[in-house]
């Protein structure tokens, strides 16, 4: 049996938007932990280009792949890069790491459970080196500051 497996690492629609805490409309954000750990943000359009280029390239077969963006950058990078192109600075929030591991030993079901871990692995980084990955899948990676302008831009 042929595989392919994707392992994006955090995808920035989900994690760089007001849903989870990252209110760029309103210049606000939370940053997990102490927000220096950096992060390979990634665009689900871009997981979505390596699934389709998974079809058809060999280097797929039977393959795990990490996928992460363009560069690394901590929370607190992807907050300069918000304020630098809005033109206002955010207002922060800093949520420790022990009160989200307090939140997993508390929480009260496993949907709780597991959102305070993946904010926890947020906390911890996820860095992924994607130069090889690239030579074998040549994908053109967005950007957080492509991100960045397209949001601001539509709210």
């Amino acid at each position: 049996m042929v595989y392919t497996i994707l392992r994006p690492s955090c995808f920035m629609e989900t994690w760089l938007s007001p849903h989870t805490g990252f209110d760029y409309p309103n210049a606000r954000a939370s940053i997990f932990g102490q927000g220096n750990n950096k992060i390979s943000w990634i665009s689900l359009s871009d997981v979505a280009a390596f699934a389709v280029e998974c079809l058809s390239n060999p280097a797929a077969r039977n393959a795990v792949l990490e996928l992460g963006g363009p560069e690394a950058l901590s929370p607190h990078e992807v907050v300069q890069i918000f304020e630098e192109i809005s033109g206002r600075p955010f207002e922060l929030q800093h949520v420790p790491e022990e009160s989200l591991m307090q939140q997993i030993a508390t929480a009260q079901d496993s949907l709780q459970k597991t959102f305070s871990a993946l904010m926890l692995s947020i906390a911890h980084g996820d860095p992924i080196n994607m130069e090889k990955t690239l030579k074998e899948f040549p994908i053109r990676l967005t950007s957080v500051r492509e991100y960045a302008s397209r949001s601001l831009a539509a709210s």
